[in-house]
């Protein structure tokens, strides 16, 4: 018998055209096995509300088609259901996607999911945030914030503003406590990791795992601007761990504190936070296909 699969399109999100998908899906999916049913998203936060409903209806399996945020709101709408979440990966950074190994073509990610098995895995949540990949505050989650203010999308544009803020941003005092750690510090950014990176193969955690009921937590003091192409070296490598700058610890609840609101971000996400935050790991709350 075949099994229902809802592909799930945000017509707006990412880099790249979702026009020729319905084609693919058509033409690639393996139609012995699944039977296909497409949605297109409206607005911000139709997504979840689309895939909670196909979970209710009993499909097995639902398919965010756009970029992190796209994946975010479509995975929120199916933690804890027996629904597993499948990605087309269309957007400028595509990190779980690329953390899972799951191919950046469109028509190779549709191939991938004909022999794809549900597996189990892990999300994060930070105060009501939900999030599969990354979350964090600093400098990171500054240049978010622009990011998402940026008429282009892509790694050019982030790299820009990279390069631009660095030079007037100020790092923050923060407080990290959990039943093992009581540490204070000055950060250039922290990065609460569910998975191994940011996008794009900017390794932020080496070795994060979406399984082991952990997140990695990734203190980065501020640098001189001549190390720079050092961590950025590392960053590609996965060897940013190996910097004198990077402190790693590992945790699966944690309370951050910092003296005054601000930005944050949730799988690329912008967002804003108040002086302080609860992060945790929910182990196993999501299924994924995947191989």
């Amino acid at each position: 018998m075949k099994e229902k699969i809802g592909f799930i399109i945000n017509p707006v999100a990412g880099t790249k055209n979702k026009d020729k998908i319905p084609h693919l899906v058509d033409k690639y999916l393996d139609k012995n096995r699944f039977e296909p049913h497409l949605f297109y998203t409206e607005r911000v936060g139709h997504g979840t509300e689309i895939a909670y409903q196909l979970s209710i209806e009993g499909f097995p399996y639902v398919v965010a088609v756009g970029g992190d945020g796209t994946v975010n709101e479509i995975g929120r709408g199916i933690i804890h259901t027996n629904a597993a979440l499948g990605i087309i990966p269309l957007g400028s950074g595509n990190g779980l996607a690329r953390h899972l190994k799951i191919p950046m073509n469109a028509r190779k990610a549709i191939e991938y999911l004909n022999t794809a098995q549900v597996v189990d895995v892990d999300y994060g949540k930070a105060n009501d945030n939900i999030f599969f990949c990354v979350c964090g505050v600093g400098f990171d989650a500054h240049i978010s914030r622009q990011f998402a203010l940026a008429d282009k999308r892509g790694l050019k544009t982030y790299a820009e503003k990279v390069i631009k803020e660095y030079f007037t941003y100020k790092p923050q005092k923060y407080w990290i406590k959990s039943d093992t750690i009581n540490i204070e510090r000055e950060a250039f950014l922290i990065t609460f990791a569910n998975a191994s990176q940011y996008g794009n193969n900017a390794y932020i955690a080496p070795h994060a795992s979406m399984q082991d009921g952990m997140m990695d937590i990734c203190i980065l003091s501020k640098f001189p601007l001549v190390n720079a192409p050092v961590l950025a070296f590392k960053l590609f490598t996965k060897h940013i761990d190996k910097s004198r700058f990077m402190l790693s610890l590992r945790a699966n609840k944690i309370t951050l504190q910092r003296k005054q609101a601000g930005a944050f971000h949730f799988d690329g996400e912008a967002s804003e936070a108040g002086i302080e935050i609860e992060i945790s790991i929910v182990p196993n709350g999501l299924k994924m296909l995947i191989q």
